[in-house]
């Protein structure tokens, strides 16, 4: 018998993100001004009792959403009051799909062999998804964007990619990093390796979303 998500379960997000909510709430509350420079990364670690790792996650998040903007030499400063707003206002009107997606595939992850951490495992799945294709829904696709791609320095939220392909974006892998449950507001860029999960008509979705054949 298939079991079904109640609706009104409740969702944990990310520390990271929740982390930059509570930020921009902060520059929303004037308790923190335009202009005004933020904490140094262990002090805001500090403050949310998180690592200097994760302060330096949330700040990335709203760095890219143009909250805030980093001085080289200087540090982190509030850059737009009008933008924080907004930022919280979309974050608690968001559809929680993909937050319920995701903790799908973290209750597949811990039925998986013991890795040290979620990109390897990740790496795994993506190398064996040919064979294992059909015996699992959870197993990622890839698609790389090109410059010749589409829709790029867009968020996901921004292009609807669910709605559009049905298909849940699991992870991005930039020229530096593998960002794991990237969360709606990420950007896609040229170069970035896009990771999602979804059936065969949400892959040929997602290819002609991105690379539309005439």
């Amino acid at each position: 018998m298939t079991k079904h998500i109640q609706p009104n379960k409740r969702v944990t997000l990310p520390r990271y993100q929740q982390i930059a909510v509570e930020i921009a709430e902060r520059i929303v509350d004037n308790r923190y001004h335009e202009g005004e420079k933020i904490h140094a990364r262990s002090t805001l670690a500090s403050n949310f009792n998180v690592s200097p790792e994760t302060a330096r996650k949330a700040i990335n998040v709203l760095v890219d959403l143009e909250i805030m903007e980093v001085r080289h030499g200087s540090g982190a400063y509030v850059a737009s009051k009008q933008k924080a707003k907004s930022y919280v206002e979309k974050y608690k009107n968001v559809q929680s799909i993909e937050e319920i997606r995701r903790e799908i595939l973290d209750g597949v992850k811990r039925q998986q062999e013991e890795l040290d951490n979620f990109s390897e495992l990740l790496d795994v799945l993506v190398n064996q998804s040919k064979q294992v294709r059909d015996m699992s829904p959870f197993i990622p696709y890839e698609l790389k964007l090109t410059e010749e791609a589409l829709h790029l320095e867009k968020s996901v939220v921004e292009l609807n990619i669910w709605q559009k392909t049905g298909a849940t974006i699991v992870a991005i892998q930039t020229e530096t990093e593998v960002l794991l449950s990237p969360g709606p507001y990420a950007k896609l860029s040229i170069g970035n390796i896009v990771y999602f999960v979804g059936n065969e008509l949400s892959f040929q979705r997602m290819m002609n979303f991105f690379y539309p054949t005439e």
